[in-house]
């Protein structure tokens, strides 16, 4: 049974991180912490090794995912290993920090980071892509025919991505959940470029995130196993839905799943 439950978990983690480019750890943290006050089968769980399990879930959703998105040309490479520059030493700083959260204060702080990203995506809605700095040199991207120009500039991207980084390792959420609707609304890339960026470098930074987790001894592998199946189906599933729902469709689904998981993971952290 406990098999089964982490395959569905880790499929329906995949499926909704690929979809919107998050990871997955939006869905799969808060899923097993419940799982755990429930079910004595899940005794095993902690925030350290909930996150362990959630970034090597990422890896395998990541990759299935990108491999997706590259046969649409989606990917933005360039942009994508820029902010890998400060995503991947935030990452390994991140996981660093993880030992020392509690369990009612990693809920609790987890569920804050959730719902100030689901009042970024709100004002992603009534906001226009945002257009290149006059006299700035402007990124040209051409996806599926269409050129796209936005503006990314060097030391901003640098400290964002090592924030969403440093957040990535810490609370296991990927940096998607927040990477995503900074590069929309912050440097104006276009929302299905972003959301396949995002999985490019969510593949990086959870492999070095895995990484620090397993050398600090918080990876559980005999249930580790258990989610892998799930989040290579669920990655690829979720970036075929992609490119057939419309993107205020897809916006408005994941503000309700945010708003439901944040304000849960803040009243389990008060409880």
């Amino acid at each position: 049974m406990v098999f089964l439950i982490c395959i569905f978990i880790g499929l329906l983690s995949a499926f909704i991180g690929a979809l919107m480019g998050l990871g997955g750890g939006v869905v799969l943290i808060p899923s097993l912490l419940f799982a755990a006050q429930v079910s004595s089968s899940f005794a095993w769980v902690t925030p350290q090794s909930v996150v362990g399990i959630s970034l090597i879930v990422m890896v395998f959703t990541a990759l299935s995912s990108t491999i997706a998105y590259l046969k649409n040309g989606r990917v933005d490479y360039r942009t994508g290993l820029l902010f890998l520059l400060g995503s991947v030493p935030g990452g390994m700083i991140g996981s660093w920090l993880n030992q020392y959260i509690n369990t009612e204060s990693f809920q609790l702080y987890f569920g804050f980071i959730i719902i100030v990203v689901s009042m970024l995506f709100f004002l992603n809605k009534n906001s226009k892509q945002k257009k290149p700095l006059q006299g700035k040199p402007a990124r040209h991207f051409e996806s599926q025919g269409e050129i796209f120009i936005y503006h990314v500039p060097f030391w901003t991207a640098f400290f964002v991505s090592l924030t969403v980084g440093i957040l990535s390792g810490l609370f296991g959420i990927g940096g998607g959940a927040i990477m995503v609707p900074v590069m929309i609304l912050l440097f104006g890339m276009p929302a299905h470029i972003a959301i396949a960026t995002s999985m490019f470098m969510i593949f990086f930074v959870s492999v070095i995130g895995t990484s620090s987790h397993i050398t600090l001894g918080h990876m559980v592998w005999e249930y580790a196993f258990y989610f892998i199946p799930g989040a290579w189906i669920g990655g690829k599933l979720g970036a075929k839905v992609n490119q057939l729902l419309t993107g205020k469709m897809l916006e408005g689904i994941l503000r309700i799943v945010l708003i439901m998981i944040g304000i849960r993971m803040i009243y389990q952290g008060l409880m």
